[in-house]
C-alpha cells in the first residue's frame, strides 16, 4: 500500500485556538490499523498537547511540512502559510462566501490547493459526521450562567482555562444552583442539534428542572426551570402563525415569521443553540429586544450569528473577554453591567476551545471513523467528495456558486 504522510499544522488564526485534530494516542491507533500512514507535527507553543507529548510518543516535531500529503488544522490557515499543491483540512468559513476569508479562498485557487472543509463532512442525509458543536453547547451554558451571576452580583464563577474539564465545569455549576433556584430563573434553549444536546446535558446533570414548552409558557415549574424550544415552537407561517411544516419551511423560509416573542415574555435567560441562515426569520429582532414584552436580559448566543437571528449579537467575543453589553433601545454597545436593563451578551465563537482536550478527542475519534479509512486507502468517498470545495485549484461542481467569490467571473 502506498505510504501517506499526514501533518498537523500549527494554528495561526487570531484569537488563538489550542485544539488539535489528533492526540498522540489517536495517531498511534491509526498507525496500528494503517501501517502505511506516517505523521508529522508542526511545532506549536499554543496547542493543548505539547510538542514534548508528541515526541515522547515517537512522532516527529518539525517546522517544515512540505513533505506531507495532507495537512490538518482546526481554524483557517493564514494565507502566507499555504503550501502550493497540498491537500488541506480545516474549518474554512468560505462556503457561505464570508467576505473576511475571500483572500484565503482565492489563494487556495491560485496555489492549486485541494481543500476539504470539516463543516461539510456529512452523510447522504446532510448530517454532520465530525463536529465540535456538542462542546460549544456545554461551555455555552457555563459561560451564560457565569454571566448571569456577574450581572446580578449573586455569585462569581471562574473563567475557563486549559486546566478545566467537564467534571470541574459541572461541579462549579452545581455549587451555584441553589442561588439560581432562589431567584427562580427561567431559561429557554433553542435548537435540537449537537449544540443544544450539549447545553441540555449540562442543565440536566446539574439538576435544573426541565418542563415542556406548554408548561414553560404557562409559568409552571419551581426554582430554576428550563425548556427546549425547537423550530416548530419558534416559527410559524405568516398567514397562520400556529402552522408549521418542516419541508415547507425548508423550501419557503421567507413565508415564516418568528413566534419567539412568547418565550421572550416569560424568560430571564436565552441560550441560543439553533441553526439559522439569512432566509429564516429573525428570532429576536431589535423591536422585540426593545419591547416591554421582552423579559430576557442575559443571552448566550452559542451559535453566534453576527447580526443574525438575535439582533443583540453585534460582534464576536473572546475567551479572555467573553461578555459585552448593549442598550435595548439602540443596540449600542455600552460598559458591561452599567445598567441592569441592558442586554448582557455571551458571544464567544470558539467555545469548545475552553475544553480543548475533551473536545479534540471526540472530534478526532469521529474523523478516524469517517475519513481516515478513505485517506489511508486513497479512495475518494462520497463523504470526502461532499466536503471538498476545491480540488487542485479548481472549484468542485457542487460549489460552483463560489466562482465569483473566487474571482473567476
Amino acid at each position: 500500500m502506498i505510504k501517506i504522510k499526514i501533518g498537523l499544522i500549527r494554528e495561526t488564526k487570531v484569537p488563538v485556538d489550542n485544539r488539535v485534530l489528533f492526540s498522540p494516542e489517536q495517531m498511534q491507533r491509526i498507525q496500528q490499523q494503517y501501517p502505511n500512514v506516517e505523521f508529522k507535527v508542526q511545532s506549536s507553543d499554543i496547542r493543548v498537547i505539547s510538542d514534548d507529548e508528541y515526541r515522547a510518543a515517537g512522532f516527529e516535531v518539525a517546522e517544515d511540512m512540505s513533505d506531507c500529503d495532507y495537512l490538518f488544522g482546526i481554524k483557517e490557515a493564514k494565507v502566507e502559510t499555504l503550501i502550493p499543491g497540498k491537500h488541506y483540512f480545516f474549518f474554512g468559513h468560505v462556503a457561505k462566501m464570508q467576505p473576511y476569508n475571500r483572500g484565503l479562498f482565492r489563494a487556495m485557487l491560485e496555489r492549486r490547493i485541494t481543500f476539504s472543509d470539516y463543516e461539510y463532512l456529512v452523510d447522504d442525509k446532510g448530517r454532520r459526521l465530525c463536529a465540535f458543536g456538542y462542546w460549544a453547547g456545554v461551555v455555552g451554558v457555563y459561560n451564560t450562567l457565569r454571566l448571569y451571576g456577574l450581572k446580578y452580583g449573586i455569585y462569581s464563577l471562574p473563567i475557563t482555562d486549559v486546566k478545566f474539564s467537564y467534571a470541574v465545569l459541572i461541579e462549579r455549576l452545581r455549587q451555584v444552583l441553589p442561588l439560581l433556584n432562589e431567584r427562580k430563573v427561567r431559561i429557554v434553549i433553542t435548537g435540537r442539534g449537537r449544540v443544544a444536546r450539549g447545553a441540555v446535558k449540562v442543565l440536566d446533570e446539574i439538576g435544573v428542572q426541565r418542563v415542556d414548552v406548554d408548561q414553560y409558557l404557562a409559568g409552571e415549574g419551581s426554582g430554576v426551570v428550563y425548556c427546549q424550544a425547537v423550530l416548530k415552537d419558534t416559527v410559524g407561517r405568516a398567514d397562520d402563525i400556529n402552522a408549521f411544516d418542516r419541508e415547507d419551511f425548508r423550501e419557503h423560509p421567507e413565508q415564516y415569521v418568528s413566534r419567539f416573542d412568547r418565550f421572550a415574555a416569560c424568560s430571564d435567560v436565552l441560550i441560543s443553540c439553533h441553526y439559522w441562515d439569512n432566509d429564516a426569520p429573525v428570532y429576536m429582532p431589535r423591536e422585540l429586544i426593545a419591547s416591554d414584552r421582552n423579559r430576557i436580559r442575559v443571552i448566550g448566543d452559542v451559535t453566534m450569528d453576527i447580526n443574525g437571528s438575535i439582533a443583540s449579537t453585534i460582534r464576536p467575543a473572546t475567551h479572555a473577554e467573553p461578555f459585552y453589553e448593549v442598550r435595548r433601545d439602540t443596540l449600542e454597545e455600552v460598559a458591561l453591567f452599567s445598567d441592569p436593563d441592558n442586554i448582557s451578551v455571551e458571544a464567544v465563537d470558539t467555545l469548545p476551545n475552553a475544553l480543548p482536550r475533551e473536545a479534540s478527542a471526540e472530534f478526532g475519534d469521529a474523523f478516524i471513523e469517517h475519513v481516515i479509512p478513505a485517506l489511508a486507502s486513497r479512495v475518494y468517498t462520497d463523504v470526502l467528495h461532499r466536503a471538498t470545495l476545491v480540488a487542485e485549484g479548481m472549484i468542485n461542481a457542487h460549489y460552483s456558486y463560489l466562482a465569483e467569490y473566487g474571482g473567476l467571473k
